[in-house]
This record gives structure tokens, sequence and C-alpha cells, in this order.
């Protein structure tokens, strides 16, 4: 077989329907979209979701739920992925846990779970521990150590940040 041997199977490629190009070729004149009207101009139709006026679904639906913008969101890691990345007697860090690449970011503060064994000693220093990661940890001969809450800032308060760098200080 040779390239020049090569050809498309029977009916899987179709010529181009070339529109507008005399009415000797059926698609002539009007090409296809009739008489005058909306559909007939340039640009014409209606945007997706246009029900011709009709009240349309996405209005007709009840509001649903609610974000709330002070929430606060943790990373999360187990237990389990410390007995893979760190060894006995490592010191573990937000900075740690980052640069091993558990967690790419550490949003409102890192939160350790704990689904897996351990059976290293380790010293984790993050935001938050679920009870059973504080237990396994303790258990393995470990610490298991607090940090404070991340101030957070809201931009559109001139004085939040303050107020939270207040807090803060108060809490240490």
């Amino acid at each position: 077989m040779k390239l020049h041997e090569l050809s498309p199977n029977k009916g899987s490629n179709r010529e181009t329907k070339r529109i507008g190009r005399g009415h000797g070729s059926g698609w002539g004149k009007t090409a296809g979209k009739g008489h005058k009207g909306q559909w007939a101009r340039s640009g014409g139709g209606v945007r997706p979701g246009f029900e011709g006026g009709q009240t349309s679904l996405a209005r007709r639906m009840p509001k649903r739920g609610f974000n709330n913008v002070f929430r606060t969101e943790y990373a999360v890691i187990n237990v389990k992925d410390l007995e893979e990345r760190f060894e006995s007697g490592d010191v573990i860090d937000e900075q740690t846990i980052i640069n091993s690449g558990l967690v790419k970011k550490p949003l409102d503060g890192i939160k350790v779970l704990g689904t897996g064994d351990l059976t290293k000693k380790l010293t984790v220093k993050v935001t938050k521990f679920s009870d059973s990661a504080k237990e396994k940890i303790n258990g393995a001969g470990g610490s298991a150590e607090e940090l404070p809450e991340k101030p957070k800032f809201f931009p559109d308060n001139k004085n939040a940040k303050k107020r939270a760098e207040q807090k803060a200080a108060k809490s240490k």
C-alpha cells in the first residue's frame, strides 16, 4: 500500500453544501432561510434561554440555598497521608505540608482527619484536628498542636483587618 493508493471510505467525506450560489443548486436565492422574518436576518434568532417572552425556566424555578461569606473552609489531609510522606521525628507545619504536595492552597487552615493508621512519632502543628486524628498522633508517641485560626480580612470594611489582628493578639 502506497500513499497515493489511500482513499477515504465511501460516504465518509461529503462535499460542503454551498448555499446561496444560484437557483440551479436548489439552495440559491434565500439560501434556505425562507422569506424575511427574524431568522432570515443576519445575526437573527434569540439568545439561549429565551422563550418568546414567556418567563424563562431559570426565572420560574425557586431560589434555593445561601452562601455564607464568613464560612471557615479547611484544606483536609488524613493521618495516612502523614504516615506515607514523613519520617519519624519530623516536625510538620503548614509550610511543610504545602512543600510535600499534600495541599496546594491552605485556605483558612489545614485540618487533619483520622483516616488510616500512624506508627511514626510526629509533631504536627496545624489549625484543626479531628478527635480520632489527635488520638492516633498522640498514641504513636507524637504530639498534635493546634494553632490559632488565621484572622480573616474583609476588604469592604476598613477596620475589619485591624479588629481581626487585635482579636488574634488577645487570643495568644
